[in-house]
């Protein structure tokens, strides 16, 4: 039985989301129950699944694992928004907000205090968060064929719009160009994030990195969203259609932080997706009283991902996020002509 939900109209109330339940040529609002809070009341997510006339993959796009981290949701709602149902072929499953307790509570780790994207794929029993990501994964994202992960840079810290991806793999590789980022990070699955689980059980999977924490960017939201569609008819889920492809993105090899080392009042000069040489003065730490503490300077040739825009940093603080750029005739390069995108062979 079906139960629709009084405070969101049309909504649908489910403990389980079965895609073959909803219809087809037509977007479904649901609200998933996932757990509970400390009175017993449900913890639900707001999923929305766009299910199109025929067959294709399942196409899945999470935001705001971090709950303060939300230039992804827009992306979600105007790529629905201007979709032509009958266009579709497959499944497009779009979790609006993953920490929903994070997005209320406008910070950045679930309710435990926990990084969510340290924790994936979670503990059937295990702490809050632990339960929380092995729920997500089992009702979710197994049912995926691919996965976008919209982020952003966290509180204190500016980002690129750049993406993340294993790109020694061809259809990941393939996603991250047709994404047309300013910046593109080789940067192989991690243990714990959600990206590295669901590529774990074959999902081809990349993060989206969409600018600046608790805003919304329009410019970047465009091409997020723009990229998105881009991947969608590659993957042969809506009509090929012809966009102007701008630059193409930055290709880097690796990225890295550097950090202080001593605390105090920091200044980062470069701007993000400006390109530094080794040896190039970055950043200035001062006292409290206005002396000069260190200066810092770029370790190696490269271009600035994202820099911390926080001027109170004690020691270890984050100063800015360095991308090693590829050479011009290197392999990674110029990756979407790759396979062609499609549904994975389920185990």
């Amino acid at each position: 039985m079906i139960q629709r939900s009084p405070a969101f109209p049309g909504a649908i109330l489910t403990d389980e989301l079965r895609l073959e339940d909803l219809p087809r040529g037509e977007l479904s609002r649901v609200r998933l129950e996932i757990a509970h809070d400390g009175l017993g009341r449900p913890l639900r997510l707001p999923v929305l699944v766009a299910r199109g006339a025929r067959d294709g993959p399942v196409f899945g796009i999470t935001a705001a694992v971090h709950g303060n981290e939300l230039n992804g949701i827009p992306v979600i709602h105007g790529l629905l928004d201007q979709l032509n149902l009958s266009n579709l072929s497959g499944t497009i499953v779009a979790v609006v907000a993953v920490n929903v307790p994070g997005v209320l509570a406008r910070r950045r780790e679930f309710p435990d205090g926990r990084d969510l994207n340290h924790l994936f794929p979670g503990r059937p029993d295990g702490s809050a968060s632990e339960v929380f990501a092995h729920r997500f994964m089992h009702k979710v994202v197994r049912q995926f064929d691919l996965l976008v992960d919209l982020h952003t840079a966290s509180f204190g810290r500016v980002n690129s719009l750049y993406v993340r991806a294993d790109l020694t793999d061809p259809v990941t590789a393939q996603m991250a160009y047709l994404q047309r980022p300013q910046i593109v990070v080789h940067n192989p699955p991690v243990d714990g994030t959600l990206r590295g689980a669901a590529q774990g059980i074959g999902i081809p999977s990349i993060t989206v990195e969409i600018g600046n924490p608790h805003r919304f960017q329009r410019d970047y939201i465009k091409r997020s969203r723009t990229g998105l569609r881009a991947v969608l008819a590659r993957a042969g889920m809506l009509p090929m259609r012809s966009i102007s492809p701008g630059e193409p993105p930055l290709l880097c090899l690796r990225s890295s932080w550097l950090h202080t080392d001593h605390g105090g009042l920091l200044e980062v000069f470069p701007r993000v997706c400006d390109t530094v040489g080794k040896g190039d003065l970055i950043a200035r730490l001062t006292s409290i009283y206005g002396d000069l503490v260190r200066e810092y300077h770029a370790p190696v040739d490269g271009v600035i991902v994202g820099k911390s825009v926080d001027p109170v940093a004690e020691t270890g603080a984050r100063i800015a996020h360095i991308g090693v750029l590829a050479p011009p005739d290197h392999p990674f390069r110029q990756r979407e002509d790759a396979p062609v995108l499609g549904t994975r062979k389920r185990a």
